[in-house]
């Protein structure tokens, strides 16, 4: 399994990821954001405490997404470019 072994988070809701097989990009959490368990990513300074977790990224109130979500966002971003 693919694991997140970089997550930067930049500016407009969105993540700097590298995997551990390589694949590099940016992943866009606004899409998200409506969830009620993504409601406190809104606040910016929150959103940036994004780290590396169980193979994909986690907050410290355990908001998550996985590796696979994260992948398949970002490899359906780049074929859209």
């Amino acid at each position: 399994m693919d694991k997140i072994v970089k997550a930067i988070p930049l500016e407009n809701y969105q993540i700097e990821i590298e995997t551990s097989s390589g694949i590099s990009g940016v992943f866009d959490v606004k899409p998200y954001l409506g969830g009620s368990a993504f409601k406190e990513l809104v606040n910016e300074s929150y959103f940036r405490m994004v780290r590396p977790a169980h193979h994909g990224i986690a907050w410290p109130h355990d908001q998550d997404f996985s590796a696979d979500t994260i992948i398949w966002d970002i490899q359906n971003a780049q074929q859209g470019a």
